[in-house]
């Protein structure tokens, strides 16, 4: 396996296309790498050493697999940062990873500049991609650097943080490994076995944005496959599939709400575009409703995977045919995890009984930066938890039920909202759904459903009374929202979170709720 690596790969085969930019602007390996090794040496000459963070806050254009490689063949931790953000929070992000530099792209330099500012990250210390005010060019950093691999190589890591759904984000950091880059990329590069990905044939297209940790490692793992890999800025569905049929893509990382977008095009669209070169369409970050799975294999065969992870680690996986034979899983255990399902009294669950979910890397260990409670909260001997609320079935397949804080608790029942929401879904007229507890001075909580209709579908009494009839002959009774509020734009960020507190908080105002 030594030809596996991005720097292997782009010294055997230079002349492979490495690189497709959202502009169409193809990057061979070999001259990817030496861009990689230049910012490597700019990046030393500027001070930053093994240890050390860079911050990136950068659409997805090339500079993101630049900046990656550099860092992880120097012993530096690269943290991206989602373009999003306000600047009070970029800020903290800057100051809590100490970074010791930041590289913006021009859209967002001035969000940027305001928050290096907030950070006290000194003005020498900024960089663009393009031409902004108060930032040097990208390109200083590579100036009158060498092309050949910088000396005393070892391997880097990324630094991600947590969404912040709830609280400030936490940096997940590891320890930096004491080895070769190669060592690490090639560990990378064979977790794309799980799924059944071969070395050196393949096109994957990144469809959402890199500053989520599982797109940029997919997008980077597949570099080190030996793939070329496809950017896309803005997503689009129309512009996906005509991507796929131009590049001939074999494989893709999406979430289920891009899924939904696609089955809402027409037939004719649909079969415009040819997508018979897919092999496996991954997907992950939300649970996808059973309905959902279902028509995208109808639609493009046995080419969609699922998993379950986390920016931590650990997770499962599920092929195609694992899905067909337990519809709603996410998977078994990867080969080199571990799962339980715990009670509240820290108890195994049986199987079918629903806990929260705990997984185990072995000796793979991570902490939440600056954070030693949340650390320590998180972890259970070498198990740890994110949260989430599932069961496993007789065989060990993962079902999830929810994140354990999105729990609804009324009248001393335990209600799990993304069943709620699956079912909401399932509506031909329903384009994206949210369900939540808000006060019920009796029951302590009721349900509530936020609902974005699809296309030429006008908000209404009669839709809302129509969505409860359609609820009452697939749910229990008692798991019908009490209410239902419409929308024009769920607030889900452009990897499909949904960041349910924005439509949550303001009915618990002044009131303190049980989870």
């Amino acid at each position: 396996m030594s030809h596996l690596g991005f720097w292997r790969v782009a010294a055997e085969r230079p002349d492979h296309v490495a690189l497709i930019d959202a502009k169409g602007r193809a990057q061979t390996a070999g001259a990817l790498l030496a861009r990689v090794n230049r910012l490597a040496h700019g990046l030393r000459a500027r001070g930053v050493g093994r240890g050390d963070s860079v911050a990136v806050v950068l659409k997805n254009e090339a500079a993101v697999v630049e900046l990656f490689m550099a860092t992880a063949q120097i012993g530096v931790y690269y943290t991206p940062i989602n373009v999003n953000l306000a600047a009070p929070e970029i800020a903290y992000i800057l100051a809590d990873s100490e970074a010791k530099l930041v590289i913006a792209s021009p859209p967002v330099a001035d969000t940027v500049g305001k928050a290096a500012d907030e950070a006290g990250l000194a003005t020498d210390r900024r960089f663009a991609t393009g031409a902004c005010p108060g930032f040097a060019p990208l390109e200083a950093l590579l100036d009158g650097q060498p092309e050949a691999a910088p000396d005393d190589r070892q391997a880097g890591a990324p630094m991600t943080y947590t969404s912040g759904t709830t609280g400030k984000p936490k940096g997940v950091r590891r320890p930096l490994a004491q080895v070769a880059p190669e060592v690490v990329a090639t560990m990378q590069a064979q977790f794309l076995s799980l799924f059944g990905i071969v070395p050196h044939d393949g096109v994957h297209l990144v469809v959402s944005p890199l500053y989520h940790t599982a797109v940029l490692n997919f997008c980077t793992n597949h570099l080190h496959n030996g793939h070329t890999v496809v950017l896309m800025d803005k997503w689009t569905p129309e512009g996906m599939l005509e991507l796929v049929a131009k590049h001939k893509v074999t494989a893709t990382h999406m979430v289920p709400t891009q899924f939904r977008r696609l089955l809402s095009l027409s037939p004719a669209e649909r079969a415009r575009h040819d997508v018979s070169s897919f092999r496996h369409a991954i997907h992950s970050a939300a649970p996808c409703p059973v309905d959902v799975k279902q028509a995208m294999l109808d639609w493009w065969g046995d080419s969609i995977w699922e998993y379950y992870a986390a920016s931590e680690g650990g997770g499962t996986l599920a092929s195609p045919g694992d899905w067909r034979a337990h519809p709603g899983t996410v998977g078994k255990a990867w080969p080199i995890s571990r799962l339980e399902i715990r009670a509240d009294d820290g108890s195994v669950c049986a199987p079918g009984e629903v806990g929260t979910v705990y997984m185990s890397m072995g000796a793979h260990k991570f902490e939440y930066h600056k954070d030693k409670q949340k650390t320590d909260s998180s972890w259970s001997g070498d198990f740890f938890t994110v949260g989430d609320a599932g069961y496993l079935d007789g065989e060990g397949f993962l079902f999830l039920v929810d994140r354990k804080s999105d729990m609804i608790i009324s009248g001393g029942v335990n209600i799990y909202p993304a069943e709620i929401e699956a079912a909401i879904l399932a509506h031909p007229r329903v384009l994206d759904a949210a369900v939540f507890g808000v006060p019920n001075d009796d029951w302590g909580e009721e349900i509530k459903a936020v609902v974005e209709l699809a296309e030429g579908v006008a908000p209404s009494a009669e839709v809302a009374a129509e969505l409860t009839a359609f609820l009452a002959d697939r749910i229990a009774r008692f798991k019908v929202p009490k209410s239902i509020d419409f929308t024009t734009e769920m607030p889900r960020d452009p990897n499909g979170k949904l960041y349910k507190r924005k439509l949550r908080d303001p009915y618990w105002q002044g009131r303190a709720r049980a989870i």
